[in-house]
């Protein structure tokens, strides 16, 4: 009777438990179901990203596409160019040869001589682009964000988070009117921070730092080989909402051997790093393959780690793509290099 007992209370606590832990996996399924299948790209601590410029070789630059192009390389926080989100959003298409206006642009500026038929053909294009500007720029100003949110949840929904945001509203020929809006684009999209190429104009960045307070978006100021141990200090006084944008590869090309005190320095205003394997100038300043140059990749994804630093490192392609290859190989390449160092 005892044992009979024993075994009725058993089977009994057993088939509850049972359904207890039918009842859990059922109400946890839709969580278990929503993240299957969807990339994982923070490795023990550390955010991989990547920049969506990476992809600038493939020739579909839609919303769409560069989604698939992201997931497919097993990426899921990223640095976003203005272009998909801008063209998503509807922005006015330009027509105009850019490739042949940067050209005749290209060629004199660096002081060589355009034929008549050149220059009037440079004179048309600019035009052309100054007044695409201005069409960009009245779009700008009336801009349904509602569509940057479609984007957002887009990505988030396949697994992707972004970070940063880079579209052309903030050089010295934007208005005061862009900035605001990339700014609030940055916002709608999920982004703690927009991101655009150092203007070495002070008077600039305190523009952007104090724009940057008003809007609740900070200004990652990126740089290449001009980037030196005190590169971003005037901007960094100038607002809180000024911050850097590292590229270590280009620091590494730059010829300087202190990043990692750089890091321990200035690691709380570094709001994401571009991450790529440069040479030395005394090794030629080449761009190439992760592992081949002399950026300490491993070294930097260690210290990130061991520090609990909160910035992430972003994956940028630059290096010539092997032929038979692609972006996305060469992105998934990069990203199982950063997979191993810190496993």
């Amino acid at each position: 009777m005892n044992n009979r007992r024993a075994f009725l209370i058993k089977s009994l606590f057993g088939t509850a438990a049972i359904a207890l832990a039918s009842t859990s996996l059922i109400k946890g399924a839709p969580a278990i179901i929503k993240s299957y299948n969807k990339p994982d790209s923070k490795i023990n601590g550390v955010q991989i990203g990547c920049i969506t410029y990476s992809f600038r070789s493939l020739p579909d630059q839609s919303a769409e596409a560069t989604l698939k192009y992201v997931t497919d390389s097993g990426i899921s926080a990223i640095e976003l160019m203005g272009g998909p989100a801008e063209s998503f959003a509807g922005i006015p298409e330009s027509t105009m040869d850019r490739g042949r206006f940067n050209n005749l642009r290209r060629k004199k500026r660096d002081g060589g001589r355009l034929s008549e038929e050149e220059n009037k053909e440079f004179m048309e294009l600019q035009k052309e682009a100054e007044d695409h500007a201005a069409s960009v720029a009245a779009w700008r100003a009336k801009t349904d964000f509602k569509k940057f949110e479609k984007f957002r949840k887009m990505y988030k929904d396949a697994g992707v988070s972004i970070y940063a945001f880079k579209p052309g509203a903030f050089g010295v020929n934007n208005t005061d009117a862009e900035i605001a809006y990339g700014m609030k684009a940055a916002r709608a999209l999920g982004a703690s921070h927009v991101t655009l190429e150092h203007p070495a104009n002070d008077a600039r960045t305190l523009k952007l730092g104090k724009m940057g307070e008003k809007n609740k978006m900070s200004v990652g100021y990126h740089g290449h080989t001009q980037q030196t141990p005190t590169f971003w200090d005037t901007a960094l006084e100038q607002s809180p909402r000024n911050a850097m944008n590292l590229d270590a590869g280009h620091y590494i090309a730059a010829g300087y051997k202190d990043i990692f005190e750089l890091l321990q320095k200035k690691h709380k205003r570094i709001l994401s790093m571009h991450t790529k394997d440069r040479q030395t100038p005394a090794n030629g300043k080449g761009n190439l393959t992760w592992g081949e140059g002399d950026t300490p990749i491993v070294e930097l994804l260690s210290e990130i780690q061991s520090k609990k630093y909160k910035f992430p490192a972003t994956i940028e392609l630059e290096y010539k793509i092997p032929e038979g290859s692609d972006a996305v190989k060469e992105v998934q390449n990069c990203f199982e290099y950063c997979r191993r160092s810190l496993a």
